[in-house]
């Protein structure tokens, strides 16, 4: 049984510019998550099924929850919605600390509210830039204006129109170097187009990160230290 003591409460809310039903389907149909949720690699339908159907359970209309106590809840009318990640719980000693799931569900809610708010063509491909670096070197990639949610996630669309969302281990304003995670989400480029982003965005993190990757499609994912 899970320990629910040890666990950091959160929440993590967007609203969004569509009614409540289609952000619903949004976030529980298998082929519409592949569109906002995490990155391209290997694995990646295999976790979708696992996370938001084998794993899931319906806990109320617009709402499911999981094993931890957390769940993921959608509510609005039928022109506007609120997405919100949810657990519940006491407040922590250091409410700052930080938790790979709260962090993830902001860099994720952000590429859903991508989808939503601008509708992009086409399928969505993803580059997924890994390494040791500091918020600082990692938010050069792009020279656009950057938007923070909370300390160690900022998202930007670049002069391409990609959507641009860094996570990190640690405060991206800070000036200790840690784990740094990028996700560059493109939509409708066909092979030629796609490879050519990724020999740039690959040339961009090289030299901005300690055993810098770069993952897309049918690659395993890096593994997370």
């Amino acid at each position: 049984m899970t320990d629910q003591r040890r666990l950091k409460p959160y929440s993590v809310e967007f609203a969004l510019p569509a009614g409540r039903d289609e952000v619903w389907d949004t976030v529980t149909q298998p082929a519409a998550i592949r569109q906002w949720f995490g990155w391209d690699y290997d694995g990646l339908d295999a976790e979708i099924q696992q996370i938001f159907v084998d794993q899931a359970t319906l806990l109320a209309p617009e709402r499911m929850g999981w094993a931890d106590g957390s769940y993921l809840e959608v509510t609005g009318d039928d022109d506007r919605a609120v997405v919100r990640a949810v657990r519940e719980g006491p407040v922590p000693d250091n409410p700052d600390a930080y938790d790979a799931i709260e962090e993830a569900w902001r860099a994720f809610l952000v590429q859903l509210r991508f989808l939503i708010e601008r509708r992009p063509a086409g399928v969505r491909r993803t580059l997924y830039l890994t390494g040791e670096t500091t918020g600082r070197q990692a938010l050069s990639l792009a020279e656009t204006e950057w938007q923070a949610v909370g300390r160690r996630v900022s998202w930007t669309v670049d002069a391409d129109g990609f959507l641009v969302v860094v996570a990190g281990r640690v405060p991206l304003t800070g000036p200790s170097a840690a784990r740094m995670e990028v996700t560059v989400s493109t939509y409708g480029l066909d092979d030629d187009a796609f490879e050519a982003r990724r020999e740039e965005w690959t040339k961009k993190w090289a030299p901005l990160a300690a055993d810098a990757d770069v993952t897309a499609g049918d690659e395993p994912s890096p593994q997370r230290p």
